[in-house]
């Protein structure tokens, strides 16, 4: 990477999206470290606008509720996506990655938005002590305004999106697989008597939670 590669690429990641998140956050990827692939969007500006609201109305409410959000996956560009698909990574093509990982291009419809794989240290301790982890699906659907949420098994990583067009799509990754069997369109409301036990774990142990950012400086 030439000199005004690395520049452009730290003033990107210093970009500030939203309380507690830069651009910096989202930028590393296993994938382009390991084959050598610069991650940088081709259209910074539209990338930025995409993260921005992620963050702002999905992350930063996570975080706020539950502690610290640590990003595992989250900004892929195009040649980035393609290296994940071509190597058999487990990556969506790249025009079903638009929208999605790919922040910087807008999906199908024409619409943008951004997605990003993220843990919750508090969601897999409670999961562990025998919370369903059903209920942090129905809570995010009845409190974020997301367009996919996606459940995985290991440590309880989800996938979670922002659209200017929501699908609220809830897919679970989990045995059984599959979309949720509850209502999850935006019209509907789940209520609180479905994620019951997740909101007295949060009244019961607020000491657990920590407002810290999802990485260092």
């Amino acid at each position: 990477m030439t000199t005004e590669g690395c520049e452009a690429l730290e003033a990107l990641g210093r970009t500030r999206l939203s309380r507690n998140f830069f651009m910096r956050d989202f930028l590393y990827s296993e994938t382009a470290s390991e084959y050598g692939v610069r991650n940088f969007p081709d259209h910074p500006g539209a990338a930025i606008a995409a993260a921005a609201q992620l963050c702002t109305h999905i992350l930063e409410p996570l975080q706020e509720t539950f502690g610290r959000v640590h990003v595992r996956s989250a900004f892929r560009s195009e040649r980035v996506n393609q290296v994940c698909v071509d190597r058999g990574l487990n990556c969506a093509p790249n025009d079903q990655a638009r929208g999605n990982h790919i922040w910087d291009s807008p999906d199908q419809r024409g619409a943008r938005g951004a997605m990003a794989c993220v843990v919750l240290p508090w969601l897999i301790d409670q999961c562990d002590a025998g919370m369903d982890w059903r209920e942090f699906a129905w809570w995010v659907h009845d409190h974020l305004p997301f367009s996919k949420l996606i459940l995985y098994r290991e440590l309880f990583a989800f996938n979670i999106a922002w659209s200017e067009a929501p699908l609220r799509l809830i897919y679970s990754r989990i045995e059984p697989e599959g979309v949720l069997a509850a209502p999850v369109t935006a019209s509907q409301w789940i209520g609180e008597a479905h994620y019951a036990d997740l909101l007295a774990r949060l009244k019961s142990a607020p000491s657990s939670r920590s407002s810290s950012s999802a990485s260092g400086p």
